[in-house]
């Protein structure tokens, strides 16, 4: 297998090793390291050529490890959570999310219209045509930042639209059908159906531990809520007209028992009630002192969580530069300012989506076949862990030699993928180029520009 990567980053590919046999390793090793160390545009194309890889292997071999080889990529995940368990507080935490692949052309498979957040605004939606993938993660805070949380991207599920008879217009009139890859009726999913099957799939890997998970409203409705393993405790946002009530009480009568209580104030009621007594603190939120007023209760959201008790938190901000906003924690022993610090921490899943299409090429591939789709894009977030795995536990003591000195940006303390990504391929190329007992000094001395060159380049 080709080493195209330095050497301490062999130990993390090889736990990958029972996932696959022995050919479809050999390529997923390739395509690894060639994936790490390229620039520009990352289509599979592109990939084989930048780092020669048909020297290794025949470039079909490449294109059939995607779209037919037989591997699982939950086994990937699961290899990946096995490997961040020694860094996992007890209490393990989650996130889940869903995120948009922009692509372009007609015949790409499982692609359609999804909402774009990036350029939707409250009064006008927009939306693109492309995948939607929804991502469960780990939210671990790493040895060498022990103050920021990573997300590490484990289970990966593409949605697809479901099919409809709608047609549209084509060239010259005529009508054609742009539906590759639409699910049927008996295969369409939402998007909180599909990240339910990761969380139980995920609790299944820990039943005696417990599992925080965290989502954003779309992820806070009775598709989910209401289904969750017992080691499952869900932290959401809530909707601010939401119909709470008081638990139901034990009233001796005859007749099937109360589901539910008496109707309590909504939190937007809450919130305008100019008689509430607002408790005012200071919470660490995406690693900044905040200060912010809380009014908590515990009661039932009885349309999503059925006779779950909630444990409410409506916030203000002082300041009035955001609205009233409310949350809720399935997980009563936690108290408001800490479902508050704690919901911050889905943050890093927003994060690495915007690292992987940056610096990973997320968006790149352009797949037209089923399982190479649903296989491509995916195995880009395991590359993502690889890379940071690596940086925790060999990667943050060569930091120092890859910085880029930026005089004009002073304040930055902490680290970046970016420079987790800068250090990898600057360690690499030194490992590769300088490890050579033959060269001399003077070529040395030569090439070593040329390596701090392309530092900054990578």
């Amino acid at each position: 297998m080709p080493h195209f990567l330095i050497r301490s980053f062999a130990p993390f590919l090889l736990a990958f090793e029972p996932c696959f046999t022995r050919p479809s390793f050999s390529s997923f090793w390739a395509l690894t390291c060639a994936w790490i160390l390229c620039s520009g545009r990352r289509s599979l194309t592109r990939i084989i050529q930048s780092a020669q890889l048909t020297e290794f292997k025949h470039f079909c071999s490449f294109h059939r490890f995607f779209s037919q080889a037989r591997w699982n990529l939950d086994d990937l995940g699961r290899c990946v959570f096995q490997l961040l368990l020694p860094s996992c507080a007890d209490v393990l935490l989650g996130a889940v999310d869903d995120t948009l692949a922009r692509k372009s052309g007609r015949h790409i498979w499982g692609a359609g219209m999804h909402h774009d957040p990036l350029r939707s605004t409250q009064k006008r939606p927009f939306f693109a045509f492309g995948h939607n993938f929804v991502v469960f993660s780990l939210q671990v805070a790493l040895p060498f930042a022990p103050n920021k949380y990573w997300a590490f991207p484990i289970l990966v599920r593409m949605y697809r639209k479901r099919q409809t008879a709608q047609r549209a217009p084509g060239k010259g009139g005529k009508l054609e059908r742009k539906q590759t890859g639409q699910a049927s009726a008996k295969q369409y999913r939402t998007r909180p159906e599909l990240a339910l099957e990761m969380i139980q799939m995920v609790a299944s890997w820990i039943p005696h531990r417990m599992l925080r998970v965290l989502g954003d409203s779309e992820y806070a409705g009775q598709s989910i809520s209401r289904h969750l393993p017992a080691n499952v405790k869900l932290i959401s946002r809530m909707n601010r007209k939401a119909a709470l009530y008081e638990p139901a009480g034990k009233i001796a009568k005859r007749g099937r028992r109360r589901k539910k209580g008496n109707r309590l104030p909504n939190p937007l009621q809450m919130a305008q009630n100019k008689k509430a007594n607002w408790i005012k603190t200071t919470v660490t939120l995406y690693g900044k002192q905040v200060k912010l007023w809380y009014q908590t209760i515990d009661a039932l959201w009885y349309p999503s969580a059925g006779q779950q008790l909630l444990r409410i938190v409506v916030v203000r901000d002082p300041s009035g530069r955001r609205r009233d906003d409310c949350f809720f924690s399935l997980d009563l022993t936690l108290a408001a300012t800490q479902i508050l610090e704690i919901f911050s921490r889905r943050w890093p899943l927003e994060v690495c989506f915007r690292d992987v299409k940056q610096f990973l090429g997320f968006e790149d591939p352009q797949n037209r076949v089923a399982k190479a789709t649903t296989r491509t894009a995916p195995l880009i977030f395991f590359i993502y862990d690889l890379v940071l795995l690596w940086h925790a536990q060999s990667g943050h003591r060569l930091a120092p030699k890859s910085t880029l000195d930026r005089l004009w940006y002073p304040q930055k303390t902490s680290v970046s993928f970016e420079d987790i990504l800068r250090t990898l391929r600057h360690v690499t190329w030194q490992e590769r180029i300088f490890s050579d007992p033959a060269l001399d000094a003077h070529t040395r001395k030569i090439l070593q520009p040329f390596v701090e060159w392309a530092k900054g380049l990578a």
